[in-house]
């Protein structure tokens, strides 16, 4: 994997991918999400990359959006627990036109209190949408049970009683406290030369004044399994089970993906979904997944059935990770699942848009990119009891948290 990388004296991290593609990509993102927020500001990362876009010192939101729109490209933001990314997609000959248009937005946006109170609006609408899906809802709810207390369990939208309280004067603290030089990374990725991004990168991200971070995350501490029913008037049941998990920089990180992709990855051939929907039909949809954060990290199933069907659906799920805490897999089973983790990650390293986002957020966790090759032999050396090891720790019963809607 062909790439090169550079620091500006500020702190702003850059990495150059080359492509032949069609489209290009510019991605800027910021290691601060939603944990980094004081008690008063929830949801105030997720607020601040939405008005970004509503206007900077020489443009206004209109301008904004037909900046790259105009030439037929795509400028979008997102917002996690601990990151936020702004990023357009353009044809390579409108690269000097994205990456300023970045540099603007992230840097001299002017947050006017008019677009702040109709902004609120539309956030609203977000939150009250999510209300309407428990299926996503619960997702966010489980995380709080988790992180009981704590801010990686807030939601990342925020709450309507929390938004209120935005005014131009708090979304500027905010964005001074934590869009700090040091935790930044600009990425170039398409047919840019190196020498003509790094310019552009020098103009627009270089000059930017210095503000590395003074201060820290704080950690979770104190992890009590819980378990809680909400009584929802749905048709049907929705559950969650799962537990505390390991940081982005734990050991066993990898070999805990490679369980979870056998458990209820994105395989229908996962052994949660032949368990309970190949072979009993007790489900449309079951997964599980595994995030982690900077000094922590959660694994989790979900799976909704009908309400008559939840405890012998969630005695299924208990039976399957009973077997992999104490079945090893066979030598057989072991190289088909490191090979379907394989495939599937270099598959996904074939769009250039999601090579780029992962690449970006490597770098900035452990500020090196690994190539293919090298996560290919770190997953060959997994072995089984690797992972009857992990799946012990992670997924012994008495560790299990529960959420039950029904």
């Amino acid at each position: 994997m062909s790439y090169k990388t550079h620091t500006s004296s500020n702190g702003i991290r850059f990495i150059h991918i080359p492509g032949k593609r069609v489209a290009a990509h510019c991605i800027v993102m910021i290691n601060t999400g939603t944990r980094d927020e004081l008690a008063n500001e929830h949801g105030m990362a997720h607020f601040l990359e939405h008005v970004l876009f509503k206007g900077t010192q020489k443009r206004s939101s209109y301008q904004i959006i037909n900046r790259i729109e105009e030439v037929g490209g795509d400028l979008d933001a997102f917002t996690t627990k601990e990151d936020t990314c702004v990023y357009a997609t353009f044809l390579p000959k409108h690269f000097e036109r994205a990456i300023e248009l970045l540099s603007d937005i992230v840097f001299h946006s002017v947050f006017p209190q008019n677009q702040l109170e109709r902004e609120k609006l539309v956030i609203n609408d977000e939150i009250n949408s999510y209300k309407d899906s428990p299926a996503e809802l619960i997702y966010d709810e489980f995380e709080e049970l988790i992180f009981d207390g704590h801010p990686l369990g807030r939601n990342i939208l925020g709450t309507t009683e929390s938004l209120k309280s935005f005014n131009t004067q708090a979304i500027q603290q905010f964005c001074q406290r934590t869009y700090n030089t040091d935790q930044i990374v600009v990425c170039v990725a398409g047919n840019i030369s190196y020498s003509k991004a790094l310019q552009s990168f020098n103009k627009y991200f270089s000059t930017v004044a210095e503000n590395k971070r003074r201060w820290k995350r704080k950690p979770f501490k104190n992890f009590v399994p819980l378990h809680k029913t909400i009584d929802k008037n749905t048709f049907q049941a929705h559950c969650m089970l799962g537990t505390l998990a390991y940081s982005y920089n734990h050991k066993d990180r990898l070999t805990l993906h490679l369980l979870n992709n056998i458990l209820g990855g994105g395989g229908s051939n996962s052994r949660l979904n032949m368990a309970l929907r190949e072979r009993k039909g007790m489900v449309y949809f079951i997964e599980s997944n595994y995030n982690a954060y900077f000094d922590s990290g959660v694994a989790y199933i979900y799976f909704g059935t009908d309400k008559e069907k939840l405890e012998k659906a969630l005695s299924l799920v208990l039976h399957e990770l009973k077997k992999v805490r104490e079945i090893p897999l066979t030598d057989k089973q072991l190289s088909v699942a490191k090979n379907q983790f394989y495939g599937q990650m270099a598959l996904s390293f074939d769009n250039q848009e999601s090579l780029a986002m992962n690449l970006t957020k490597s770098y900035m966790v452990f500020k090196k990119i690994d190539d293919l090759d090298v996560i290919q032999k770190e997953i060959e050396s997994i072995t089984a009891e690797d992972i009857i090891r992990v799946a012990n720790e992670i997924y012994s019963e008495e560790k299990l948290s529960s959420l039950k809607y029904i």
